[in-house]
């Protein structure tokens, strides 16, 4: 018999896209409100009560600039619920996977940042980020996919919007837009990111760590006029460099990464243009 999928912050934009990739199988999905992934004995209760086969965590502190202010409550969630979340995966024998950033790096590269690339967090955020990445690759069977700018939400999906379908409702609506010509991303779709995640753990990949972003880049200028293209919209785009808005954290410059290892892994990442128009055809013309 299989065990079930133990999945954490089933609430937010990837959780719930995940716990519908595992539709066919036995899920226990945990929101916020359900459990307390920073109380280490909360989280050893909850996952021996089920014993899982595999553990998803896709909770977490997400507020860049807040954690500049809140530092121990995005370590606490970021960093120490992993190492909980990880030993109770490794007590059960399960597969443990977490979704770390591209705020690791500094920003300094020139080309895409493979997994082997040393990072330099320059956040409290992306610092809390590297410790859980560290965390979740002590358990045996740990699996880390550093996921960016993740973007995919349905049309009537009412949680935090990423940065790219911020930039999407805004062309639906004729908003003017404020788009970086000096930061370079390589997005991640949420239907790719779970569908290679379900490689990953059905194909019993190699554990450790995994760049599961879109192939290709560019700026967030460029993204926008791609974007509008698709739309078939006349975009009203402001373009700005990252020195013109004052942030509270400091911001990757060139954050593009590299997904050859997850290629050699057996499922190669769509790219960004692709992925773009897939999620836009799913989400129909926008109410009059």
């Amino acid at each position: 018999m299989t065990r079930p999928i133990f999945i954490t912050g089933a609430a937010g934009q990837l959780g719930s896209a995940m716990v519908r990739a595992f539709a066919d199988r036995t899920v226990v999905a945990h929101t916020r409100a359900m459990l307390d992934i920073t109380s280490p004995e909360a989280v050893r209760r909850a996952v021996g009560a089920v014993a899982p086969g595999v553990i998803i965590n896709c909770a977490a502190f997400n507020d860049v600039d807040g954690a500049e202010d809140r530092p121990l409550e995005a370590f606490a969630v970021n960093a120490m619920a992993v190492r909980s979340l990880a030993r109770a995966a490794e007590e059960h024998g399960a597969v443990f996977v977490h979704y770390g950033t591209d705020f690791v790096f500094d920003g300094t590269a020139t080309e895409p940042y493979g997994e082997e690339i040393e990072p330099a967090p320059r956040s409290a955020y992306a610092m809390s980020k590297l410790m859980g990445d560290w965390f979740a690759l002590d358990a045996p069977q740990g699996f880390v996919l550093r996921v960016e700018s993740l973007f995919g939400s349905p049309r009537d999906w009412s949680g935090r919007l990423g940065t790219l379908d911020t930039i999407v409702a805004s062309l639906e609506q004729g908003r003017p837009i404020k788009a970086f010509t000096d930061r370079v991303v390589s997005p991640s779709y949420l239907e790719d990111v779970v569908a290679a995640t379900r490689h990953l753990v059905d194909a019993r990949a190699r554990p450790g760590l995994y760049h599961c972003v879109n192939s290709g880049a560019g700026t967030w200028h460029a993204l926008t006029l791609e974007a509008a293209r698709q739309l078939g919209v006349t975009p009203n785009i402001e373009p700005i460099t990252m020195d013109q808005l004052r942030m509270r954290a400091a911001r990757p410059r060139y954050c593009a990464l590299s997904n050859h290892k997850l290629a050699e892994a057996g499922f190669a990442m769509p790219d960004w243009q692709d992925a773009l128009g897939r999620w836009l055809a799913t989400r129909g013309r926008p109410a009059a």
